[in-house]
């Protein structure tokens, strides 16, 4: 089984797009996701005001007021700048407290014959989500600062490093909704070079302002897809 089979998974996520359940998942995705950027801003905000004096007394210049105002402009910008970055992997954080639904909807379409797949408990959800956005939001600031001593090899390590993280992230949540931790781990690893390619494809769209916002449900569709297609060829 080639890399076809990545491709025949993409397509048939992507021909289901439309689906409600899945504008449902992108939305409250988007929802949370700024509003969690909202709140980050608010405190640092808040923090900038309470430990910076407005006035200071400057050798030669004299006194300066209006460093309140100052830095929030200054931290409004750097917010704004972050959030270019961020919104997407918290969106896909985000994104995995509704993975059921999209799955679901995915199992419904293609494969009604299965059974009811383990369902994903809140607390579950919640964990794997906040596991996501920590290790996605972590790995990219890293990235950033990477970036003046990387050169043009920048490109190809973000779109490695992030395929990977959401290959990892994504495959292990729809996995385990019917298989054992053990088993997925095993799946993960005879599968590793095409689940990891399949991750560079959802990584592309990273790059795209607004159509990057539906990578987590097509991620999520895409990897059920894959998922089952590896699972019934014994893979």
């Amino acid at each position: 089984m080639g890399p076809g089979v990545i491709l025949q998974s993409f397509f048939a996520a992507l021909a289901q797009i439309g689906d409600p359940r899945f504008r449902r998942v992108v939305l409250l995705g988007i929802l949370l996701a700024a509003a969690l950027l909202v709140a980050v801003y608010a405190l640092f905000y808040l923090a900038i005001a309470t430990l910076t004096p407005d006035l200071v007394e400057l050798p030669v210049i004299g006194p300066v007021e209006g460093l309140h105002t100052l830095f929030g402009w200054v931290s409004l910008g750097a917010m704004l700048a972050l959030s270019f970055f961020l919104m997407v992997p918290a969106a896909a954080g985000f994104g995995g407290l509704f993975l059921d639904d999209v799955a679901d909807a995915v199992e419904d379409r293609h494969y009604p014959w299965l059974p009811p797949a383990r369902p994903q408990g809140w607390a579950e959800g919640l964990r794997a989500a906040v596991n996501m956005i920590g290790v996605i939001v972590a790995m990219n600031i890293g990235l950033l600062l990477l970036l003046p001593v990387t050169g043009p090899f920048w490109v190809p390590i973000y779109y490695g490093v992030n395929g990977y993280l959401l290959s990892r992230e994504y495959f292990t949540m729809v996995a385990l909704r019917r298989l054992p931790p053990e088993e997925v781990r095993a799946m993960r690893r005879r599968n590793f070079g095409r689940i990891w390619l399949a991750g560079i494809l959802m990584a592309l769209p990273l790059s795209l302002p607004l159509v990057n916002l539906i990578v987590p449900v097509l991620g999520t569709a895409t990897f059920t897809q894959l998922f089952h297609r590896l699972a019934r060829a014994g893979s």
